[in-house]
């Protein structure tokens, strides 16, 4: 037991077996990483002792020297990496990507206001405009879905809905759709129609660093995203907004949303941005998306129901029905093997509660050191175990020897 809980027997025995759960298991949930040793190591420090609330030169509270200089420096990262020119400012206190995305609605949109939004079941996220999320109770969200026989963004029914209902906002990016998205579609059809466009780029944030997929930041006023996923830092979020918008949105995360900004987080955000800097981040992302590429094509080979017939980026889903079960099924099987996977809603899903559909992510796994032929051998576990080739017993012994020849570090 960790000698830090020595006094505390229980907790640590619940800590020990969390660690031996991620690294005996295979994680490929789209939204989950592995954290590298010097953002946990700043997520450990004193940091996580001192508030900070306000900005950096106006603080509410004194001994904050330290803490600026930090915000500044996270701050600057943050711009170099998406290679950002001074038009654009960033807010890197938001707790989490729910609270960014929010606290921009409630910065720029009044109570009843309307935004254009991607649903939840063609892929977005519960902050765009979900009934059972505040953006959905406070603001009135029209969505866009994908094409029922392509699977893919429909920018027909973008541009007609966005002339019909005139939104304030208009909403890019997702939380499961395994496509590139065309920003620059978007952003003309949000000036076209006297909106603004908010990219929420919580999923491919990596990617957009490392080329490999288009940025959204010439053709959008505000952009959001968390900075773990494909970022592999902290959990936590960051706000890009143009200068003019700067106020208002700063105001809404503090004192608007937020109290005291975490400056633990801060402090691993700025070694995020560093990380993402370095020549191996985007040997990393080149990986990532191989990986899903080379799993999706394999999975699809077999039985098919593989949405839109592949990705472009980290992410793919299928269709648990080309198995003859659906979503929750699958996901209970896959953990029973020691696969980590979640069940997800597919646009032809009348209900979030029971959806068909299994969303596969490769970040966490390539963190371990996955190549080419190693996803494509755990596609082919996926399929013996879903396909039930295999029994639990056997597909674990898999599962055990993958985890021994890749260790977290």
């Amino acid at each position: 037991m960790q000698e830090s809980f020595s006094n505390d027997p229980d907790l640590g025995a619940l800590l020990e077996q969390s660690l031996k759960l991620q690294h005996n298991t295979l994680n490929l949930i789209a939204s989950e990483n592995i954290a590298p040793p010097g953002v946990r190591a700043a997520l450990a420090s004193s940091l996580m002792d001192k508030y900070a609330e306000g900005y950096p030169g106006k603080r509410y509270y004194p001994g904050n020297s330290v803490a600026d200089q930090i915000e500044l420096l996270a701050i600057q990262r943050a711009k170099e990496a998406f290679r950002l020119n001074d038009t654009w400012e960033v807010n890197v206190q938001p707790y989490s990507g729910s609270s960014a995305n929010f606290e921009v609605y409630n910065a720029l949109l009044n109570p009843g206001d309307t935004f254009l939004a991607m649903s939840l079941a063609s892929g977005g996220h519960l902050t765009h405009g979900h009934k059972a999320s505040a953006t959905g109770k406070y603001f009135s969200p029209i969505h866009y879905t994908v094409d029922a026989h392509s699977g893919r963004i429909d920018y027909e029914t973008i541009a007609h809905l966005a002339a019909s209902h005139r939104p304030k906002i208009i909403v890019s990016g997702f939380t499961a759709y395994p496509r590139q998205v065309d920003f620059e579609r978007i952003g003309r059809i949000a000036r076209d129609n006297g909106a603004l466009h908010m990219a929420d780029i919580s999923h491919i944030a990596g990617l957009v660093v490392a080329d490999l997929h288009p940025s959204p930041f010439p053709y959008a006023d505000i952009v959001t995203t968390t900075t773990h996923k494909t970022l592999r830092g902290t959990r936590g979020a960051v706000i890009f907004m143009k200068k003019e918008f700067a106020d208002a949105i700063n105001k809404s995360v503090f004192p608007g949303l937020q109290g005291g900004p975490h400056l633990n987080s801060i402090a691993a955000k700025a070694h995020t941005f560093y990380l993402a800097r370095q020549r191996e981040f985007k040997d990393y992302q080149m990986q990532v998306v191989k990986n899903a590429a080379l799993m999706a094509e394999f999975l699809q080979k077999q039985r098919g129901g593989i949405l839109t017939g592949g990705t472009d980026t980290h992410l793919f889903l299928l269709d648990a029905n080309s198995y003859g079960m659906d979503g929750m099924t699958a996901e209970k099987l896959l953990e029973e093997c020691g696969i980590i996977a979640n069940r997800n809603s597919l646009p032809k899903d009348s209900s979030p509660f029971k959806p068909n559909g299994i969303r596969f992510g490769t970040p966490a796994i390539t963190s371990r050191g996955f190549k080419d032929d190693d996803a494509i051998q755990l596609a082919s576990l996926i399929h013996r175990i879903l396909a039930r080739d295999t029994t639990p017993g056997e597909a674990l012994k898999e599962t055990y020897d993958f985890t021994s020849r890749f260790p977290i570090e």
